[in-house]
This record gives C-alpha cells, sequence and structure tokens, in this order.
C-alpha cells in the first residue's frame, strides 16, 4: 500500500501534526485482518442446498438414468417406482456434490472472497484487529491517554481511528469521520499517501485544540513512523 518513500511522507505529516499538540498519532498499516475462510464454505453450502428447492420449484427434475432395468410388468411396478426414486436421490446428491465443489473454488478467488464477504464481518474484524494493535503497541500508555490510532487494512480497504479515553473523553466520536472518509477515499484511489496525510493533518487539528504543547513539556511519546504488519 505504501512504498518507503511513502511511509517517510506519512511520518513527517505525523511529526508535523504533534508538534502543534501534546496528543500522540501512531499509524499502521495492515494486509489484512483475516482470511475470511467461512465465506466460501457458508456460500458453496447455501447453493448445494438451495440447488434443489431451485430446480424443484421451476419443475425440473435431476435424476441419475439407466439404473431401472427390464419391462414394465405389473409385478415389477412397486420395483420401478423405487429405483425412479432412488435414481432421483441420487441425482441431487451428485448435483449438490458438484455445485459445492465448483462454488467453493470460485469463491475461494480472493476477488470474489472479498466480493462475497458480508461487509459488517469485515468491519468487525478490522476493528478487533485495530483494538489489539491498540493495545500491543501501548498506545494506552502516554502520559495524558492522548494516544489516537489511525489503522488501515489493505485488503478489506477500511480503516479505524481509535483514541484514548484522554481523547473520547473531550471530543465527539463524529469529529474523526472526515479524517476516515479522506483516508479511505485515498486508499480506495489507490494515493494511500494522499489519504494518510490529509487524515492525519484533520487529527493533528483535532488535539491541537484541546491539547496544545507546552513550551517546556512536549515529549514524542510514540514513534511517528508507520507500522507495516508482515
Amino acid at each position: 500500500m505504501l512504498t518507503d518513500g511513502e511511509r517517510e511522507r506519512v511520518a513527517a505529516a505525523v511529526a508535523r501534526a504533534e508538534a502543534a499538540t501534546r496528543g500522540e498519532i501512531f499509524c499502521i498499516v495492515a494486509p489484512d485482518c483475516g482470511d475470511y475462510r467461512e465465506t466460501p464454505l457458508a456460500v458453496a453450502a447455501f447453493a448445494a442446498l438451495a440447488a434443489p428447492i431451485l430446480l424443484l420449484a421451476g419443475g425440473i427434475h435431476v435424476t441419475v438414468p439407466g439404473l431401472i432395468q427390464g419391462g414394465w410388468t405389473a409385478a415389477a411396478v412397486g420395483a420401478a417406482a423405487g429405483v425412479a426414486a432412488r435414481e432421483a436421490v441420487m441425482g441431487v446428491i451428485l448435483l449438490q456434490v458438484f455445485l459445492f465443489l465448483l462454488v467453493l473454488m470460485v469463491a475461494w478467488l480472493p476477488p470474489v472472497r472479498r466480493l462475497l464477504t458480508p461487509v459488517s464481518l469485515k468491519r468487525d474484524r478490522v476493528r478487533r484487529r485495530a483494538y489489539e494493535q491498540f493495545l500491543s503497541k501501548n498506545l494506552q500508555a502516554t502520559r495524558e491517554r492522548t494516544g489516537v490510532l489511525i489503522f488501515v487494512s489493505e485488503w478489506e480497504r477500511m480503516a479505524e481511528l481509535i483514541a484514548d479515553e484522554g481523547v473520547a473523553s473531550r471530543v465527539d466520536p463524529g469529529i474523526w469521520d472526515e479524517a476516515m472518509s479522506k483516508l479511505i477515499a485515498g486508499v480506495k484511489a489507490g494515493r494511500a499517501v494522499e489519504g494518510f496525510e490529509a487524515a492525519v493533518e484533520i487529527c493533528g487539528g483535532v488535539l491541537a485544540e484541546h491539547f496544545p504543547p507546552r513550551d517546556s513539556d512536549n515529549p514524542n511519546e510514540l514513534p511517528d513512523h508507520v507500522v507495516v504488519i508482515r
């Protein structure tokens, strides 16, 4: 998502923003927040289960021909009916197995999997991963609890912003919406570095308003560089 030069641009933007505030901005980029293996499995299972219902509703009967042997004598009618029922059941089973494997292979392709995965599931995974990183990188350990995490997941093309309690207690959560919209717009347009720079600038302005710097006491408690989770 970001080249080495672009990460340096984001780090410079963070340094400029933090020069005007006691707050701390921390940026993380992740390739993804899960493999979403359940998506192709669920889609394939649904297709296999729904196919017989749709065929019956359309008046289409699936059978495996060639199992009935012999003539249609009066004594063989009952046996023939049983064989026909077994042929129909076998046809449905084979169709379901074929559809399950076919849909599974297609849905396993990363672009298809991303398209089929519900937005709510992707959002939940991104939010959960962002909170994990917030804690693992000790953003909650700043002196005034003024850490702000900007987290982007490349595969989902989603972002999450988490403000520590010192910031959250003073700032309306909706004030971050503009920063996130600019960041996501940049990521989706293939200009992630510009999205990061715009988001960092907006976050820096918010932090500067509520946490202006002190001349003699404004330490840089968190690194400015972008952390890329490999």
